[in-house]
């Protein structure tokens, strides 16, 4: 074997901790995990890492040591918001280092087999991992997309036509609460006629969950603050930032375009705001409202 110039070992030499940093966090998650199927994908991965390190050591013929922090964020990442999102994001910040790897491909030749060897197995063995959370993604983004349309169109008619804030946030809750209710009833039955896998009660407890923690989110302002047009203002920022992380998880976790579905939420949302707000204003001047 050909001694390595300074560049092309430094890269090799990342690619080890690379490789080395990712068995850790496969195994530390494989060591996690309850269901059997997932923690045999798991030890699989890390089986391959570990080969991998190894193959990148046979060049440089020095050990490398893992970086912790790599390890305790993608290990928490994973548990907290699942294996599917926390593996592929991982996934996604290598594929710089993937770059960087082909061009060395002239000094190692085997570098280009290797490289396309990791990247062709890991997706099929993340495509295994099978994960409850993403079973019911659809039920989960039913209850989001609702919640943000509904009450954030509610909200802003009731800024308008109730103009206080206490009144406003009682409004919005009991509406909230109730629509939660009627959506995941919808979501258990619609689900109990499906020739599927899913739990027609899980589907329905993630619809409503869902649903109900967005009403909290939105209704938060007009509980703490007294401007009402103030809390209007943050509740469509929170319901802009509550689309903007969950169409960052989907995109990640489904491989979907982030831009295009974040464009099509916030507008959806943000004119259903609109039209209800200039609703409020008609309904008000109409019935000669003044609260």
């Amino acid at each position: 074997m050909e001694p390595l110039d300074t560049p092309t070992r430094e890269i090799i030499l990342t690619a080890q901790k690379n490789e080395i940093t990712e068995y850790h966090i496969y195994k530390r998650l494989s060591e996690a995990v309850k269901d059997p199927h997932n923690k045999k994908v798991l030890q699989d991965i890390a089986h391959d890492e570990l080969t991998h390190y190894n193959f990148w050591k046979d060049y440089t013929s020095q050990e490398v040591p893992p970086s912790t922090l790599k390890i305790f964020k993608y290990y928490l990442i994973s548990r907290v918001l699942g294996l599917t999102f926390g593996i592929k994001l991982m996934e996604k910040g290598e594929e710089k280092a993937q770059e960087t790897y082909e061009k060395i491909s002239e000094s190692v030749p085997a570098a280009r087999t290797i490289i396309e060897d990791e990247d062709q197995h890991e997706k099929e063995l993340i495509a295994l991992i099978d994960e409850e959370r993403l079973k019911y993604i659809g039920s989960i983004v039913l209850g989001l997309n609702d919640a943000l349309v509904e009450l954030t169109g509610a909200l802003a008619g009731f800024t308008l036509a109730l103009q206080n804030t206490v009144l406003i946030a009682m409004t919005g809750l009991i509406t909230g609460i109730a629509a939660s209710l009627s959506m995941a009833t919808s979501e258990y039955l619609s689900t109990k006629t499906e020739e599927s896998t899913r739990d027609p009660v899980k589907a329905a407890v993630y619809t409503g969950t869902a649903y109900l923690g967005t009403v909290f989110i939105l209704i938060a302002p007009f509980l703490l603050l007294d401007n009402y047009y103030l809390c209007l203002g943050i509740t469509i920022l929170a319901a802009l930032t509550i689309i903007l992380a969950f169409t960052y998880y989907i995109s990640v976790a489904k491989d979907i375009s982030f831009s295009k579905r974040f464009v099509e939420m916030a507008v959806i949302s943000l004119g259903i705001a609109g039209l209800t707000f200039i609703i409020g204003y008609i309904v008000k001047i109409v019935l000669g409202v003044d609260v």
